[in-house]
């Protein structure tokens, strides 16, 4: 029993990426994206109301966007008519070309993947966003499953219920414990830890810093995803 509990807590065989800041380098799309949504709302640029509100959108960059607008506008309706604007925006700048992978992401990708790991990547926006992320990187078929909120019953970061799904649909793990969560946000390590993944790792290529990373439970904080694979393989994690 020993021996197999040891098992559980060092054999990472299911890694949970982030996509925009972790894998995906989007140029601080998510805060031009969202002055859409704030004009489509009545918010005035350069008001103390659109700082306010755009300094929460960066305090929670990592939790579902719909989930984001909720608590900004309250009314469902204009939580939704808010977040359409933003996809609309966002996708809009996707398709101009704006997004790229962050440098090595690709590859190290598909290192785990033949080291025999399985990989997922999610994402806070919804489905019609990832999929024209996907689309613009040629990524379609880079994974065997990808995730959004909505595919996790509607609730994403900081709930575990999107590693969860990960963990139960690909069958890739004998518990949460064989679970590496990565990703550049808070939100992305509180749904680690919560999900009881034994590596939640986070990275220095998006949203929040290092001592934020650690403050949210990040075992592990790395300059970018790249590092992961040898973190996996090596003593770090053993």
């Amino acid at each position: 029993m020993t021996d197999l509990v040891t098992d559980l807590r060092t054999d990472i065989r299911l890694v949970v990426l982030d996509m925009a800041g972790t894998t995906v380098a989007d140029g601080g799309l998510v805060e031009r994206a969202f002055a859409a949504a704030a004009a489509e709302l009545g918010v005035e640029p350069g008001s103390a109301d659109h700082a306010e509100k755009l300094d929460y959108v960066r305090a929670t960059m990592g939790e579902s966007k719909i989930s984001v607008f909720r608590h900004l506008f309250g009314a469902e309706d204009l939580a939704q008519r808010a977040n359409a604007a933003f996809e609309k925006a966002y996708g809009e700048l996707v398709d101009d070309g704006h997004v790229g992978e962050i440098p090595g992401a690709r590859a190290a990708i598909e290192e785990l993947q033949a080291d025999g790991r399985t990989v997922v990547l999610t994402t806070g926006f919804a489905r019609v966003t990832q999929d024209a992320i996907l689309d613009a990187l040629g990524w379609q078929d880079l994974v065997p499953l990808t995730l959004c909120p909505a595919d996790a019953q509607g609730r994403g970061r900081p709930y575990p219920d999107m590693v969860l799904t990960a963990f139960l649909h690909t069958g890739a793990a004998d518990g949460v414990r064989q679970i590496a969560v990565v990703g550049d946000t808070s939100y992305d390590m509180l749904s680690g830890v919560r999900a009881g993944a034994g590596l939640v790792a986070g990275v220095l290529t998006g949203a929040h810093d290092g001592p934020a990373l650690h403050r949210a439970g990040a075992t592990r904080v790395l300059r970018s995803v790249t590092e992961l694979p040898a973190l996996i393989e090596g003593d770090g994690q053993r």
